[in-house]
């Protein structure tokens, strides 16, 4: 017979992992796909962790990751679920929006293209 968790914690315990869905992959590979097209990003991880589904982008796989997508379902309602941070931890954009959120490398595109 199955027993329902006596308490929040153990309830937050079994939740699965936080994964990105399929149509906010596609627009962070997007955005992606421009950038290694301008030679300025080589590799990606995905993680899907308790809290957090997290894309890291790197310049090379040896390295920190240059930037970090995040979405935390918790910040939802507050401060916006996705916010995409840089290699020291720097929050550069958040919303709820993930579109609006990445437009902050659509500025980064034009500045490489016009060098």
């Amino acid at each position: 017979m199955f027993q329902p968790a006596s308490t929040e914690g153990e309830a937050r315990q079994h939740r699965a992992p936080v994964f990105f869905h399929r149509r906010e992959l596609d627009r962070i590979l997007n955005v992606y796909g421009r950038m290694v097209s301008a030679g300025e990003w080589r590799d990606y991880a995905i993680d899907g962790l308790r809290d957090r589904a997290v894309f890291s982008i790197f310049r090379r796989a040896s390295e920190t990751p240059l930037y970090r997508i995040e979405k935390m379902p918790a910040l939802a309602r507050r401060q916006g679920a996705y916010a995409v941070f840089n290699a020291t931890g720097q929050i550069l954009k958040r919303g709820r929006d993930l579109s609006q959120v990445l437009r902050i490398f659509d500025r980064k595109l034009l500045k490489v293209i016009g060098d």
